[in-house]
C-alpha cells in the first residue's frame, strides 16, 4: 500500500504507528479536494455541466458567484486596465478565503500542479536521484516582482501567457501540443535539479499567496512538542520544512506561524506520536 503514497518513504514512521489510512489522512483529503475541484472545472466543456464557468484565473460560480484569482486581479491593474466592480469582489472574496484558511492552501490543496511537482519528488525519492541544486525561497519574490513588471511594461496579465496552472488545464480539455513542454520543464525540474524546485523557489502565485497567508486563521501546530521523538519525520515530508523549527523547537508559540507553510497536514500525517495537529489562531488566543 505504501506505493500509493507520492511521499511514502518519508511518512514511513507515521504510518507504522498509526496504519496506512491514518498516516495519509491529510494527504487523502489533499488529493481528493484538487481532483475535485480540477473535475469542476473540466465538467462543463467536457460533460456540459457548468457548475463552474471559466478557469483557476476567472471563473463564475453557479452562474451568481464571480470568483477571481487576486494575483491575476492586481496584474490587470497593474497593466492599466480600470478595476471592475465584479473583478473586484471575485478578488475579494478568494483572498477572505484564503485570508482564513491559510494564503498557501491554495498550493496544497487547490493548485493541480502540485499533483505534478509531487509525482516528480516521488520519482526523486524511488530514483534515488540526490542532485539537488540549492535556490534561494526568495527567488520567488523576485518572480513575482518580475511579473509584475512585466504586466505594467506590456500592459497584459503577462503571468498568463507561461502559467503552468492555466497551460495544465487547458492541456487536460482541448490539449495543447508544445504548451505541455511548460508543465514538462516544471515536473523535469523538480525531478532531475533541484528539491521541491517550483512550488518551494520559483512560483509567484505561491509567493503572492504567502502574502496573503502571513495572517491567516488555520494553522497547523506543534500542540505536543514535548513529545518530539526527534525522528525528523516531519521535515523530511515537509514541503517548507523550514517553517516548522520555531514551533517544534522554539520557547514561544506551537503555532507554525510562517506564510510559507501550504496548511497541508503532511506533518500531521508522517509524525508517528501525534505532535503536530491542525488549529485555529483564534482559538489559540482565546486560551
Amino acid at each position: 500500500m505504501k506505493g500509493f503514497s507520492f511521499t511514502a518513504s518519508a511518512r514511513a514512521e507515521g504510518v507504522a504507528a498509526k496504519g496506512w489510512l491514518r498516516g495519509h489522512k491529510w494527504w487523502l483529503l489533499r488529493r481528493a479536494t484538487q481532483i475535485t475541484a480540477l473535475g469542476v472545472f473540466m465538467a462543463g466543456p467536457l460533460a456540459g455541466l457548468w457548475l463552474v464557468r471559466g478557469n483557476f484565473a476567472s471563473s463564475e460560480l453557479l452562474g451568481v458567484v464571480p470568483l477571481a484569482d487576486p494575483f491575476i486581479f492586481v496584474q490587470s491593474v497593474v497593466a492599466g486596465t480600470a478595476p471592475i466592480g465584479v473583478a473586484m469582489l471575485g478578488a475579494g472574496l478568494i483572498a477572505l478565503f484564503y485570508a482564513l484558511v491559510g494564503g498557501r492552501a491554495y498550493c496544497g490543496w487547490i493548485c493541480p500542479v502540485n499533483i505534478v511537482t509531487d509525482t516528480a519528488h516521488w520519482l526523486r525519492e524511488k530514483l534515488g536521484i540526490t542532485r539537488d541544486r540549492k535556490l534561494d525561497r526568495r527567488t520567488r519574490h523576485w518572480v513575482l516582482g518580475g511579473a509584475l513588471l512585466a504586466s505594467l511594461a506590456t500592459g497584459t496579465i503577462a503571468w498568463e501567457f507561461v502559467n503552468p496552472v492555466s497551460t495544465l488545464q487547458r492541456g487536460l480539455i482541448f490539449g495543447l501540443g508544445a504548451g505541455w513542454t511548460i508543465v514538462a520543464a516544471v515536473f523535469l525540474l523538480d525531478l532531475l535539479i533541484t528539491r521541491r524546485g517550483w512550488c518551494g523557489h520559483l512560483c509567484p502565485v505561491g509567493a503572492f499567496y504567502g502574502l496573503i497567508g502571513r495572517a491567516s486563521v488555520t494553522r497547523v501546530a506543534a500542540e505536543r512538542r514535548g513529545d518530539c521523538t526527534n525522528c525528523g519525520a516531519c521535515f523530511n515530508v515537509c514541503t517548507e520544512p523550514h517553517v516548522i523549527t520555531p514551533a517544534l523547537k522554539g520557547k514561544g508559540t506551537t503555532l507554525i506561524l510562517s506564510g510559507d507553510c501550504v496548511n497541508c497536514g503532511s506533518c500531521i500525517d508522517a509524525c508517528p506520536v501525534d505532535v503536530f495537529e491542525m488549529t485555529s489562531r483564534l482559538r489559540r488566543e482565546a486560551r
